[in-house]
């Protein structure tokens, strides 16, 4: 598990770059800035780990591009102590990113393979969400909403209205919705029955499945 200075040198040229794509979050940018991306790749990626590109990882799935990172985050505008639900935990990666910006996270992975990896992972690197759920992401986690914002990694045909529900209102929700292209989507709640929508373009993200359990 080493994090030598040389990672240190490319996440400071990473973080410039995303400075450099409109990124201006400081908080996100930090969080960035400190965690060892070449931890969550297989080790045959870890010259590569800084570029930003996705890569892939076990079963199927893919470790986000950290400028979709960055950008999904920064549309979440976390505050210290918010309670996130990541919808697709992954290779914990984003995981890190929220905790590490203060946040009390609770995410869920629908492949077991992953869950097992990631539970085992994020406190090596001294990251402790507060759950983490093996289980249907469209479902998301009903027993611990309402929370203050909600995080989708994985491209949703269509917004599930349980997420919706479990949103506070003056929550945030940011999804990425469509097929094979999907655009970045952003929900706002404005009381029991309203959400304002917005719409910040197209992204490619692995598909959100269901029906797992």
């Amino acid at each position: 598990m080493r994090d030598l200075a040389k990672h240190q040198g490319l996440r400071n040229q990473l973080v410039s770059l995303l400075e450099r794509k409109g990124i201006t979050d400081k908080n996100v940018l930090e969080a960035i800035r400190k965690i060892p991306r070449h931890l969550f790749l297989n080790s045959s990626f870890e010259d590569f780990a800084y570029q930003d590109k996705p890569f892939p990882i076990a079963a199927g799935q893919t470790i986000s591009q950290p400028y979709t990172v960055a950008f999904q985050t920064e549309l979440l505008q976390v505050k210290k102590d918010d309670k996130v639900l990541e919808i697709g935990t992954g290779s914990g990666y984003q995981t890190a990113v929220l905790y590490t910006m203060g946040a009390k996270v609770y995410s869920i992975e629908r492949q077991n393979e992953l869950f097992k990896s990631t539970s085992l992972l994020l406190p090596k690197l001294g990251i402790r969400p507060k759950h983490l759920a093996f289980g249907d992401g469209y479902k998301g986690l009903p027993n611990f909403a309402p929370f203050d914002s909600i995080i989708v990694t994985a491209g949703a045909p269509y917004i599930p209205q349980p997420l919706m529900a479990q949103l506070k209102i003056g929550g945030r929700l940011v999804i990425p919705v469509g097929e094979d292209v999907q655009v970045m989507t952003l929900l706002v709640r404005k009381n029991e029955t309203q959400f304002e929508k917005h719409e910040f373009g197209d992204f490619r993200f692995v598909p959100l499945l269901e029906d797992k359990n």
